[in-house]
């Protein structure tokens, strides 16, 4: 069955990024902007409720689900299109703050953190999440900011304090009700900024 097609999406206009932007790792850069389609799937035990494809449908990314892999702790891996493990997910469920921990592939250790997020107050009606490098341990000032309104699936992601965005989710209504697209800046780590959905998700569940 031949793929979907999608009418091209409208370009935010995006301030010039100063250098390249990875997080989980190089690969996952592109020197020219990236657009991805993310499909909300029902979720189940076993797998997450996100899909992401690129713009002609061909998947890059799907999430599996582990609940409670941990005790205290709700558990999911983003897994590309090849089956390998890019990041491990996991809620740290008896905290204030909304907060969420990614790890190197499947991993759950401390020494494999690279990085965390965080809803920027304990009660917020706007999305705003805060979000620190795991070299950041002090976190007195965030690395990333996403901020926005989910239930609009109208999100950006900023480079820090600062008004760079980086990437910017938009929904597009000729695509459906269960599908929005995220725009990524180029040299920004496609990768992370689709983690930063699932988190995003996940706390609106």
């Amino acid at each position: 069955m031949a793929q979907p097609s999608y009418a091209p999406m409208a370009k935010p206009r995006f301030a010039p990024a100063l250098q390249p932007v990875f997080v989980i790792g190089p690969q996952f850069c592109a020197p020219y902007p990236v657009d991805l389609v993310i499909v909300e799937k029902p979720f189940t035990v076993t797998e997450g409720n996100f899909h992401v494809t690129d713009v002609e449908g061909n998947l890059m990314f799907k999430v599996k689900g582990r609940s409670f892999f941990l005790a205290f702790h709700d558990h999911r891996l983003l897994i590309d299109a090849a089956g390998n493990h890019v990041v491990s997910l996991r809620n740290k469920v008896l905290t204030a703050h909304s907060r969420w921990e990614v790890f190197k592939g499947d991993s759950i250790y401390a020494k494999d953190l690279l990085f965390s997020v965080r809803t920027s107050h304990v009660i917020q009606i706007d999305t705003k999440l805060d979000v620190f490098l795991a070299n950041n341990s002090a976190e007195e000032v965030c690395d990333f900011k996403v901020e926005g309104s989910w239930t609009e699936k109208s999100c950006v992601v900023k480079a820090g304090e600062s008004s760079t965005i980086i990437a910017q989710m938009q929904k597009i209504e000729t695509l459906g009700k269960h599908k929005f697209t995220v725009s990524v800046h180029p040299n920004v780590d496609y990768a992370f900024i689709v983690t930063l959905m699932v988190i995003l998700d996940e706390i609106h569940l």
